[in-house]
């Protein structure tokens, strides 16, 4: 069994690293860096969170009637009936529904804030945020936050909610979701302005506001976009609710003008970035089939 160095805090905290140039570039020098010092960095979090860092991050966090819901469609997958009739339909293809706690947010949040400030490398999520609140989730990720007990946490949030909840919502993912990606942003007024009008490499898209009650922020909300009728619509969300689409349904982050937003966003995909193949009427699926845990290892494939 490999034995920590006590010492990997120190030495991570104190590590050169690429500049912001190097990394925005992504410069080869900033793929060493990262894969050179993995181990070092895994360390680093492992001794960070045995120092009593963080909180703990359980099923407490999410929105009671969610978490009950889905407890009982895994005990029993008849009953998922539940658990979609908490996605309402805000937008063709798009739903929302009350993810975490409100009154338990600030637990994870309190988290994120000392993860950042924890001085261990964390590496941004390229191109979409390069602040102190942005860092990649997933080990399949360069520089990602591998804490063990978060990375616990993550890999429940994706097996036993999103990959059920996406199967359950678009049914043609069966097959396209056995990977995971996930990364964490911040948009801050003056700094971050907007995300312009995409689609995602991804089966499902998962965003979650992590934003407080009383958080509060001006512009940023989402705008997506219907092929088909070309409606528009722009949507906002409130503390610790989430809008889950399929990858391919075009939206946009509109600028922010006053106070942040932080959020998780999270994706589903096949291997080597699959994604379900467009106008194929997918076939039904047993409720069983969905409530169930995928055992495919990592393909090591990572979008950016």
């Amino acid at each position: 069994m490999k034995t920590m160095d006590r010492n990997s805090l120190e030495t991570a905290r104190t590590i050169a690293r690429p500049s912001r140039d190097a990394m925005l570039q992504r410069d080869i020098s900033v793929h060493h860096f990262w894969s050179q010092n993995r181990d070092l960095f895994q360390d680093a979090w492992a001794e960070w969170e045995q120092g009593g860092n963080g909180h703990t991050l359980d099923a407490s966090l999410y929105d009671p009637k969610l978490r009950e819901a889905v407890e009982q469609a895994w005990a029993d997958p008849t009953k998922e009936g539940a658990v979609k009739d908490l996605w309402k339909e805000v937008f063709p293809g798009v739903y929302e529904a009350q993810f975490f706690d409100p009154a338990k947010l600030s637990i994870l949040r309190d988290y994120m804030t000392k993860v950042a400030d924890a001085g261990i490398p964390l590496r941004p999520p390229y191109g979409i945020s390069l602040n102190r609140g942005g860092a990649m989730l997933d080990s399949r990720s360069e520089g990602y936050l591998a804490a063990p007990n978060f990375q616990v946490f993550y890999r429940n949030l994706m097996d036993a909610y999103m990959r059920p909840i996406s199967r359950l919502l678009f049914s043609d993912v069966m097959g396209y979701d056995t990977q995971t990606f996930g990364f964490s942003i911040q948009w801050q007024a003056d700094a971050d302005t907007s995300l312009r009008a995409h689609t995602d490499a991804s089966s499902v898209t998962l965003n979650i506001n992590l934003n407080l009650p009383g958080e509060d922020f001006a512009g940023s909300g989402v705008r997506f976009f219907d092929r088909e009728t070309r409606k528009v619509s722009e949507l906002t969300f409130a503390s610790g609710t989430a809008l889950i689409h399929h990858g391919s349904v075009p939206h946009e982050s509109m600028p922010i003008t006053q106070g942040e937003r932080s959020n998780f966003v999270l994706w589903l995909y096949g291997n080597q970035g699959q994604i379900p193949p467009h106008g194929v009427k997918p076939d039904q699926v047993e409720p069983h089939k969905r409530w169930a845990i995928v055992s495919a290892d990592s393909d090591g494939f990572a979008p950016f």
